[in-house]
């Protein structure tokens, strides 16, 4: 694909008269590394390299789609062929564009620069013409360069097949490889590659940048208008360009770059772009925000209405407020105007900021979360919408846990919510909330109840010990005496006394012995069970049909309590 055509600012690609339209996303396309926006760290790396000789074999970009992978490819294959206005430069950081290799490389046509769709081209085949192709020498250009872009597409043979020529490739050859998904490269491809990780583009640069585009297209926008179009990018500058696009479009003109003899494009405005983009208006989301807080259900529910109405998305519309909850948070955090939002918006962020502690932000977030995830599965995403505002609005002046207990206990002064004083969920209507009494810490009764004690606070070995393997002896709490066999772990016999003493708040003397005692529990329980069947052997309705039925066997035999419960 050639970009020779493609104008910018200074430094991209030379401009010439073109009589297709050109999208934005190529027509800007970076020509240098003076163009190429958010990724200063590995310009820095590349320019140390290449002023000191020491590059790589090959390079591994990796980023999100739209910020520079495939563009940072190009630019570092000029950087090493460009040999200067004058013929006689080197490898440079600055390539000057205009020299043979620049200018070829550029259009997409000089021939020791190949690019190749590794998506397309996923077999061992196309690595294999490579392979061969490496071992002659480039034809013009200092370096025989292959870029190889999405290369985890590569199938396994593929990759193999690369290994060995890129470990050791002939000294004028290079690699840079592009993807998206650098999980799916073999760590044997990762470990012979430099890998530079390209970052998602800033939102404030990304507006600067476009609106310098704007101008140069001739295009008024709004800031606010760039802004939304810079958060919906996500970090993309192509995503963005092509909002942009669609934005130029949506407001009725044609720019002046490509279309000199046109109409000049309309003014782009905030409210054009979140119709564009299906964003709900910022105003109405912070007074359904107000609304939620102040527990005003129907004008809530009216204003969610509204929006639906003007074909604002459910979905949409609480990702908004999820938005607005995490400004605020920053807000409180970290206070500091946020250049995109106007006076009346970095105003009305301080004061909730200043008014909803950070336990009550965190819970409206969890609970918009939970409620963004049921719109996104519900049939009706409308309804779910207006069930989780009015989870919201329940919600909204309960107090976190740990401030709920702090009252409780302290006794404190403030007033709980009237839905926590009475008429709570599980209490008769007038009943208060009040602590509860401490419960005094009680002896087991019996032995049986003990070994539940431990049952019931999840300590299976020692409750197992104790049922299945220990002969109760003597048992007069707090005393206790235990028989063993002697196969009994001593740091387990030891830990018995030291958890009974934590849970009944009394130390006990505990004596284990190795003689003497009952059977143990396990075994006084099977004997019951063998003793309830001998009994309905012997009763004559069961001997007779045992006797009727040969080879029949009886399986289970319930306790007289439950065949009375049945």
């Amino acid at each position: 694909m050639s970009d020779a055509d493609d104008i910018a600012f200074p430094g991209m690609e030379p401009a010439a008269a073109a009589p297709a339209y050109r999208v934005l996303a190529r027509k800007y396309r970076p020509g240098s590394f003076d163009t190429l926006l958010g990724q200063e760290a590995m310009v820095r790396t590349l320019a140390n390299a290449i002023a000191r000789n020491r590059l790589a074999q090959a390079w591994l970009l990796t980023g999100v789609r739209g910020v520079g992978k495939t563009s940072t490819a190009r630019i570092i294959a000029k950087a090493l062929n460009c040999i200067g206005a004058d013929g006689q430069g080197g490898p440079t950081i600055s390539p000057c564009g205009v020299c043979e290799p620049c200018v070829a490389i550029a259009a997409g046509r000089h021939m020791d620069v190949q690019e190749m769709d590794a998506a397309s081209n996923t077999g061992i085949d196309s690595v294999r013409e490579i392979i061969e192709a490496v071992r002659y020498a480039s034809v013009s250009a200092r370096y025989k360069i292959y870029i190889i872009d999405e290369v985890h597409m590569l199938s396994k043979a593929a990759f193999n097949g690369l290994l060995k020529t890129l470990e050791e490739p002939p000294p004028h050859v290079k690699f840079i490889f592009a993807t998206t998904e650098v999980d799916k490269v073999p760590v044997t491809v990762l470990s012979r590659c430099q890998r530079f990780d390209l970052r998602r583009v800033a939102a404030d640069v990304l507006a600067a940048h476009f609106a310098a585009i704007c101008t140069a297209e001739g295009v008024t926008a709004e800031p606010e208008a760039l802004a939304l179009i810079a958060r919906a990018a996500e970090g993309s500058v192509r995503d963005g360009l092509s909002v942009l696009d669609q934005a130029i479009a949506h407001a009725g003109g044609a720019g002046k770059s490509d279309n000199a003899g046109g109409e000049s494009a309309g003014a782009i405005t905030a409210a054009a772009i979140r119709d564009m983009l299906g964003l709900a208006d910022r105003g109405a989301v912070r007074a359904l925000f107000g609304l939620v807080l102040q527990g005003e259900a129907p004008a809530a529910l009216a204003a969610i209405a509204e929006q639906y109405d003007l074909g604002r998305d459910p979905e949409m519309l609480l990702r908004e407020l999820l938005e607005l909850v995490h400004a605020i948070t920053r807000a409180r955090i970290a206070p500091k105007d946020d250049p995109a939002l106007s006076v009346e918006e970095n105003a009305t962020l301080k004061d909730w900021a200043q008014r909803l502690s950070f336990p009550a932000l965190h819970r409206l977030w969890q609970l918009l979360l939970k409620g963004l995830a049921e719109v996104q599965a519900a049939p009706v995403p409308l309804q779910a919408a207006e069930m989780a505002l009015l989870r919201l609005m329940h919600a909204s002046d309960l107090p976190d846990p740990a401030e709920l207990v702090k009252r409780l206990t302290e006794g404190g002064d403030e007033p709980l919510p009237s839905r926590l004083r009475e008429g709570s969920v599980g209490s008769a209507p007038g009943a208060s909330l009040a602590a509860p009494e401490p419960a005094a810490p009680t002896l087991p009764a019996s032995f049986e109840a003990l070994v539940a004690l431990f049952r019931d606070h999840n300590e299976a070995r020692l409750s197992h010990l104790l049922s299945d393997e220990l002969r109760l002896v003597e048992f007069a709490p707090p005393a206790l005496s235990l028989a063993h066999d002697g196969g009994a772990a001593r740091e387990q016999l030891a830990l018995i006394g030291r958890r009974l003493a934590e849970w009944t708040g009394q130390d006990w003397a505990i004596d284990f012995v190795t003689e003497g005692g009952g059977p143990t529990l396990h075994e006084a329980g099977q004997a019951v069970i063998a003793a309830r069947f001998d009994s309905a052997r012997a009763d004559p309705v069961v001997a007779a049909l045992l006797n009727d039925f040969p080879g029949a066997e009886l399986i289970d035999v319930a306790p007289l309590e439950r065949t009375a419960h049945a």
